[in-house]
């Protein structure tokens, strides 16, 4: 069992001084209707926020391709980025530092959530093997995907600068490039999916290209110390895997350092599926990264603090803790009990059961 307090040591992010070292993951919570940013969101967010605390947001649209879940937002609209003012409002009055995770799920979807009905978009035609995925949904309820053309990237990766733009006029003090969990950056950068043969396809680098081009105009749009980029060459979700992860890992944080971005978030191996380990290492990757470097994964308590005295990370993130537990550093640094979540909750799109009526410590020794 870890025994010292690195958790409860100040760092400094970029420009922002953290008080600990206990990061809110994405997490995706099915809550905003016809993608608006919910009123209710301002107290989910705002109850999950210390001062000094890092949290990154669900994961955002940037486009209406970018949809393939139920009551997702987005943030590609003048409403969208109006309705998330109050929520980054809300976190910043509390001392928190917010950032919006950017995303597009690609192939990850279905005509009913494209506009006009159309195919999903994707690195390639390949579609889903039915079966049930961790998120619960049968993967024969995807659509089969259309591969984009090469002179239709730019126009993605225009989605993606219009967002980053946009949550910044929202307040937020950053974005994080969703680049993990088998969405659209993904599709792009992995061998199971991309099978294209333009130069965004074949090759270690071409393959990478798509992700280098669209890190490189977000960077010039918002400056490099407001973006993070979210990673996790080891995993496997949505059937979006590689032939050789641990050189596609180094070879894009070899890459991804001459932008100079603040941070890059990786997903540890041991959630190569939900359930699985995976002894397989991103230490390369850590060694390589020239900036902040955040692990998650399935870590609790001990587990962070051993990941950072091992110098393996500067944060840890933490998902299902966070979503049970509002005021999770201040239980972690007590040593109190944690709520257990209900992940019958997760993905429902009730505005407060499982999403705001989690206890909080006091009100559990009052």
């Amino acid at each position: 069992m870890a025994s010292s307090k690195l958790l409860f040591t100040p760092y400094q992010l970029g420009k922002h001084l953290l008080s600990h070292r206990i990061v809110m993951s994405p997490m995706t919570r099915n809550r905003s209707f016809d993608a608006m940013p919910q009123k209710h969101a301002i107290l989910y967010y705002s109850q999950r926020t210390s001062p000094g605390g890092f949290i990154v947001t669900e994961a955002t649209g940037v486009s209406d391709t970018a949809q393939g879940y139920p009551h997702t937002p987005g943030i590609w609209t003048k409403e969208q980025t109006e309705a998330w003012k109050p929520i980054v409002d809300a976190v910043h009055a509390k001392g928190g530092v917010f950032f919006c995770q950017l995303w597009h799920v690609g192939r990850v979807s279905n005509k009913g959530f494209q506009p006009n009905g159309q195919d999903p978009i994707s690195s390639t035609t390949k579609g889903f093997t039915p079966a049930v995925r961790a998120s619960y949904v049968q993967e024969d309820w995807f659509s089969h995907p259309r591969a984009l053309e090469t002179d239709e990237i730019p126009k993605i990766i225009k989605d993606f600068v219009v967002s980053a733009r946009n949550a910044i006029d929202a307040g937020f003090d950053g974005i994080e490039l969703h680049g993990a969990h088998g969405y659209l950056l993904e599709q792009f950068l992995k061998d199971n999916v991309n099978d294209r043969t333009d130069k965004y396809g074949g090759s270690l680098e071409n393959r990478c290209r798509f992700v280098l081009e669209l890190v490189e105009a977000v960077v010039k749009e918002v400056g490099a110390d407001k973006v993070g980029i979210k990673l996790a060459p080891f995993s496997d979700f949505m059937e979006a895997g590689d032939s050789d992860p641990a050189a596609l890992g180094t070879y894009l944080v070899e890459a991804l350092n001459k932008y100079g971005l603040l941070y890059l978030h990786v997903l540890e191996p041991r959630m190569k599926t939900t359930g699985e380990t995976n002894n397989q290492s991103i230490d390369p990757m850590r060694k390589a990264f020239k900036g902040t470097f955040m692990v998650g994964g399935g870590y609790d308590k001990d587990l962070g603090e051993k990941a950072l005295e091992e110098g393996r990370a500067d944060l840890v993130v933490y998902g299902r803790p966070f979503v049970a537990n509002p005021d999770l550093p201040k239980r972690f640094e007590v040593d109190a009990p944690l709520n257990e979540p209900d992940r019958n909750t997760f993905f429902s799109h009730d505005p407060v059961v499982g999403y705001t009526d989690y206890p909080f410590l006091e009100e559990v020794t009052a």
